[in-house]
């Protein structure tokens, strides 16, 4: 509506406003012309004078409704005046892949319905995006540095260990301490704290690695005697480390980290290159790594060491995308200006509830 005409000044407000509240009520502003412009006047108003019809004659009046009520003023459509009806914003949210995480977090909290791209979610959690009941996710802090940092604070020194680098050696021995505090009880708290957020991949990923870490602790230490039964020198249990049985039987245990390795390794197809990297490594660790136990077994030392070595190159291909992975995290966490991308490739397999929703429509 471009202007409305005064009414008389015996008029109160209130008088005024409903006057224009059933103006607007009881008929119908697209269709106005000024044929019917008589009828659509209130009936307990005053009839309008001659500057009243100049008035009207100006402009028609305009579909745009405004909330607010002037006295007199011009809401027509070429008016600047922003419409305060169709300038909110719409629900829901969507937060691209350069949204920082303070800001995505701060909408999440803040609005109904939020959406966040797969590689925003996937860099923060390292798990496949899955909507889940509850706000656990924005009232707690998020445990993936956490259980990723005792991945990389426990296999980062074992890959050097395993390679030989300044002389070091000894299997691991050194850092056992390492295995149990760091590796197994950050990992495993870490996993725990995913399966509360409802984190599924992340959850059984960090647990079973925790567990891993526990394992190898537990393996390397003389109180739980695993290679003091393979002693081959009376009195001497540390003669089990080096005993054909103790490395045969070890390697079967490292055979099916690697299988497990394989399933996360094919799992991580829906996440990001960083993540594959990750299970590549580690799944190319532990099937070398197994191979050079075997071959310790059979006395084959040269091709052992080698292959040792050549585990140890994997672990650190693993630890260096993990080191990657956790550095890009960090910066999220304190909305760093720059970010660092992790290769999201989750758009390149269509998930299944979306296959599924794809031949629904189709069907219907």
């Amino acid at each position: 509506m471009s202007q409305f005409y005064i009414c008389s000044k015996n008029h109160s407000i209130v008088g005024q406003m409903d006057t224009y509240l059933a103006f607007h009520r009881d008929n119908d502003t697209t269709h106005y012309n000024h044929r019917d412009r008589d009828n659509h006047r209130p009936h307990h108003s005053k009839t309008p004078n001659a500057a009243d019809d100049r008035i009207l004659d100006e402009k028609p009046f305009s579909t745009t409704f405004n909330p607010t009520f002037p006295s007199v003023q011009n809401i027509s459509e070429e008016s600047s005046r922003p419409n305060y009806l169709n300038t909110s914003p719409t629900s829901p949210y969507h937060l691209g892949r350069d949204v920082s995480s303070d800001e995505a977090l701060n909408k999440i909290k803040t609005a109904n319905s939020v959406t966040i791209s797969p590689e925003l979610f996937e860099k923060i959690y390292l798990n496949p995006q899955k909507e889940v009941k509850g706000e656990l996710r924005q009232t707690f802090g998020n445990p993936t540095p956490l259980a990723l940092l005792g991945f990389l604070l426990s296999l980062s020194p074992l890959s050097c260990e395993l390679m030989g680098w300044r002389g070091a050696g000894g299997g691991g021995i050194a850092t056992v301490g390492a295995y149990y505090f760091i590796g197994g009880f950050l990992m495993s708290l870490g996993g725990i704290l995913e399966f509360f957020l409802g984190n599924t991949f992340s959850f059984v990923v960090f647990c079973s690695f925790g567990g891993f870490w526990f394992t190898l602790g537990a393996t390397l230490t003389p109180a739980f005697n695993a290679y003091g039964a393979y002693a081959t020198e009376p009195g001497n249990i540390a003669s089990g480390l080096t005993s054909p049985g103790f490395h045969a039987s070890f390697g079967f245990f490292l055979l099916f980290m690697g299988l497990l390795s394989l399933i996360y390794l094919i799992c991580a197809l829906r996440t990001n290159l960083v993540f594959v990297a990750i299970f590549f490594g580690l799944l190319m660790t532990f099937v070398v790594l197994t191979a050079s136990y075997w071959h310790l077994a059979a006395g084959h030392l040269v091709m052992a060491q080698k292959l040792q070595v050549v585990a140890g190159a994997f672990g650190f291909l693993a630890v260096m995308a993990g080191w990657w992975i956790f550095f890009a995290q960090m910066l999220a966490s304190v909305d760093f200006p720059y970010q660092i991308p992790v290769g999201d490739i989750s758009h390149l397999i269509t998930p299944l509830s979306e296959r599924v929703k794809q031949k629904e429509r189709f069907s219907a």
